[in-house]
């Protein structure tokens, strides 16, 4: 090879890497942004419009230099700043706040949004179309429905983070250790509203009082009806959902057992469910849940380690599962919800049957026969096999 042809060579991979290394053309800097956590969607006193909260950390004090009136008062302790808009739709109060934040609000960090009470009655099809659409909204995103203003939880302070939004964020993620209350995200929202007759359904959050302050806590299960909310689920409900869905993680069953009761620690947990249209018409849904536990405590003398008792406790356990999932299908069916997207699994199965009873899915809804079957299993009761009680013996 020539000493031309060489030095061409070294001159495009020259290049090359210059290229290469110039790939932040677009970057900003992050003491130009506004990270925007959370936002929260209320129903406005003015007709047709609507009060959003966007959350904003303030990063290395950066808050200083953001002084409107309408937002809340900013110092050098603070972690975070609450800024409040009126309009029609979300992207245009988003736009006025450049009037507000001398930052570019920037989007891909959002944490969560909160829908308030009132506003997820009226119907919140049209204020989710914003997070399909804007390239820096993630459709990870969490969604809540408070019990009453969303605005109001964001100016709850966290015990355990400096962010409002995001300390939501990890009470949602740590919601598997209980299983009675769902994680749901915007495109999992959207997935169930798009699909016409799955009831799509959101955690409940509130403000509730501890010691004489202010605390936020998750619990239960805001059903809609398209849009709408219509009900709630309450925990145990909710868990009976999510027996069905395959979504219990993690958990406790309190059930009956010799000599007392016995807490049993959810180890693992599985789903199987079957619809069929049957002979005359009917409809019936086959839900078999398979689960296995340990026996986490017990209140009582009665010896847990031999055959007969544990036979006991997986009877009990049995019993106690299946009876969670009848009382969330009989909640469900009270709302008119296809919360287990049962109208889903027909159209797979059945897709020609399904053109005639999609537009009436609602009410056939309700008259579904639903046959739990429950497989338990007990591994094993911890670091001990009895109680700490003296034996009879002694």
């Amino acid at each position: 090879m020539g000493k031309k042809a060489k030095h061409f060579i070294k001159l495009v991979a020259l290049l090359l890497s210059v290229l290469m290394v110039s790939g932040c053309w677009n970057s900003r800097e992050l003491d130009e942004l506004a990270v925007l956590m959370g936002v929260a969607l209320d129903k406005s006193s003015q007709e047709g419009m609507i009060d959003i909260t966007y959350q904003v950390a303030l990063i290395s004090g950066g808050g200083t230099s953001d002084s409107s009136g309408s937002a809340s008062q900013v110092s050098g302790s603070e972690t975070y700043w609450n800024i409040t808009g009126t309009g029609t739709n979300i992207f245009t109060v988003l736009r006025d706040l450049t009037h507000k934040s001398s930052r570019k609000l920037y989007a891909p960090h959002t944490q969560v949004v909160i829908i308030g009470n009132d506003l997820a009655k009226d119907g919140i099809r049209d204020y989710l179309d914003l997070f399909l659409r804007y390239h820096e909204m993630r459709l990870t995103i969490y969604i809540l429905v408070a019990k009453g203003r969303a605005g109001d939880i964001f100016n709850i302070k966290p015990k355990f983070s400096q962010i409002t939004s995001l300390s939501i964020s990890q009470l949602i993620q740590n919601q598997g250790a209980s299983s009675e209350t769902p994680q749901v995200r915007i495109m999992d929202f959207l997935e169930r509203l798009l699909s016409g007759t799955t009831a799509p359904i959101a955690p409940i959050i509130e403000a509730s009082d501890s010691e004489g302050s202010k605390v936020i806590e998750v619990a239960g299960t805001a059903v809609f009806k398209q849009d709408k909310l219509v009900g709630e689920l309450d925990n145990t409900e909710t868990r009976g959902l999510l027996w069905v869905l395959g979504e219990v993680k993690s958990g406790a069953i309190t059930v009956d057992a010799p000599g007392g009761s016995a807490e049993i620690e959810i180890l693992s947990a599985q789903s199987d469910v079957n619809v069929e249209i049957n002979d005359d018409g009917s409809i019936t849904a086959h839900i078999k849940i398979t689960e296995s536990g340990n026996i986490a405590g017990q209140k009582g003398s009665g010896d847990l380690s031999k055959p007969d008792a544990v036979e006991i406790l997986v009877k009990n356990v049995q019993k106690n599962i299946a009876n969670e999932v009848l009382l969330s299908v009989q909640k469900a069916k009270e709302l008119g919800a296809d919360t287990f997207g049962f109208g889903q699994m027909i159209y797979k199965k059945y897709p020609s049957q399904w053109e005639s009873m999609k537009n009436n899915w609602d009410e056939l809804f309700k008259n579904i026969n639903v046959e739990v079957e429950v497989e338990a299993s007990i591994n094993g009761s911890g670091r001990i096999k009895k109680p700490a009680y003296p034996s009879e013996e002694d």
